[in-house]
């Protein structure tokens, strides 16, 4: 039987694209921002001590999420010279610290061995007091980083943007203006990038923009004011079968770019706090946003093609271009994660909801994780299996499909204090706690 040499090309091309997908975690969420293993090789289970190949102390604080290309794991972090108080477990009411630390701060970009977990290079791209405030749980290392294999990028609110090499070596550095934030809460939206460009999302209290940078060299393809406040969510590259666009959540309306940073649609019609970051299936984007403290905690279904303003009137629950919205059901920092045609969603207070991925129809709703505690992590699949980590350290494995059925729990101990998405690559996985870095993997590998 003869193949035509372009099926061929292509069947590669998707093989390659699939092994590459399974060694590298390049952004927040990993391979299209999706939260899911394409290989799901690590093991289910483990404990600060069970099949952990290796965990390594990282110095300062940050929650930023760790970053994987190939043998190497990049992590961003901040070390506070002088007391520092830490952060409280639990959820976030009494955090607000509105003056700046006026401590000197370190800001490192750390790189580390895949299998073994030594740092095999450390730089610092900033000293000094910070100039804006940031919330008690979060850290002036919020940000995941990015790479494009060439590069990786780090970007610090209110300080800059710093591109190195996978070795080390810095290649060009921008600054960012210090703006006030909502609440002094501090940033915390992560860059992405496609096809040379780096996309930044700065919301904040004075000038809110939306920007395109050149990965070689740093400058300004593009730039965007935005009709916003403070937004703390990381833009979404949405790859549907018309067009890829850049969807931005916010809290006066989410937003559609162009990748010429020109608007193709809005929403309005969102809590007061705009966090999760979106993801796609069955043809769909998800947006959503749950502030705990308001009546309306939306989740949208967007198709693909919409233009101008797609705000649902009173009343509706869809339109053109939303197939189906819920509007209690946004969760407040986890992001959903689609699988298989269903959409879960994970609640700060440890509540699990399901949807049916094409219609919105709700499979279970809002289920009890068992001595459940704070969530702030956002839930990921691998192995066919719903992984939900929470602040203590405790992650829960559920099985995924139409019944809400807890498996077992796996808890790490060491007092660790959990707030980063963990990275996945190969038959890895990289929990990144407030005091050190873990790599779970199976101790007959």
């Amino acid at each position: 039987m003869m193949h035509h040499p372009q099926i061929l090309l292509s069947s590669l091309l998707c093989l390659l694209a699939t092994t590459l997908s399974a060694e590298h975690w390049p952004q927040f969420r990993g391979p299209g921002a999706a939260g899911v293993s394409q290989q799901g090789k690590h093991p289910d289970r483990w404990s600060g001590k069970e099949n952990v190949a290796w965990k390594t102390e990282l110095p300062g604080r940050g929650w930023s999420s760790p970053i994987v290309w190939g043998d190497r794991i990049f992590v961003t972090t901040v070390v506070k010279h002088g007391d520092t108080e830490p952060p409280k477990k639990g959820l976030y009411f009494g955090g607000d610290r509105p003056e700046p630390s006026k401590a000197e701060h370190e800001s490192k970009v750390i790189c580390l061995d895949v299998n073994q977990g030594r740092i095999l290079w450390e730089k610092v791209v900033h000293r000094g007091a910070p100039q804006t405030a940031i919330h008690l749980k979060s850290s002036y290392g919020a940000e995941t980083p990015v790479t494009d294999g060439q590069r990786v990028y780090a970007v610090f609110g209110g300080l800059g943007v710093f591109a190195f090499t996978l070795s080390g070596e810095q290649v060009w550095a921008r600054k960012l203006e210090p703006h006030a934030t909502r609440y002094g809460w501090g940033s915390a939206a992560s860059p992405v990038i496609h096809e040379g460009k780096l996309i930044l999302l700065n919301d904040n209290e004075v000038q809110a923009e939306l920007s395109a940078l050149d990965t070689k060299t740093g400058k300004d393809l593009w730039r965007k004011s935005r009709d916003e406040k403070s937004n703390w969510a990381t833009p979404f590259l949405w790859r549907n079968d018309q067009r890829t666009e850049l969807v931005v959540p916010g809290t006066g309306a989410v937003r559609s770019y162009d990748l010429d940073g020109q608007l193709l649609w809005s929403l309005r019609g969102m809590s007061s706090i705009a966090i999760p970051t979106p993801c796609a299936g069955n043809g769909f984007v998800f947006v959503s946003s749950g502030y705990v403290g308001d009546k309306v905690r939306p989740l949208y279904a967007i198709r693909p093609g919409a233009s101008g303003d797609i705000s649902l009137k009173p009343g509706e629950s869809h339109n053109a271009s939303i197939a189906w919205s819920n509007p209690t059901a946004g969760p407040y920092n986890p992001s959903p994660v689609y699988h298989d045609g269903r959409l879960y969603v994970l609640y700060d207070r440890g509540l699990v909801s399901c949807f049916e991925a094409k219609t919105g129809r709700v499979i279970y709703d809002k289920e009890r994780l068992p001595n459940g505690f704070a969530f702030t992590s956002s839930p990921w699949v691998a192995g066919g299996k719903l992984f939900c980590l929470n602040e203590n350290g405790v992650c829960y494995v559920l099985s995924t499909g139409d019944k809400f059925e807890v498996l077992h729990t796996n808890t790490l101990g060491d007092d660790d204090m959990c707030m980063a998405t963990p990275a996945m690559a190969g038959d890895r996985l990289f929990l990144r706690t407030a005091a050190r870095i873990y790599a779970v993997a199976s101790a007959s590998r």
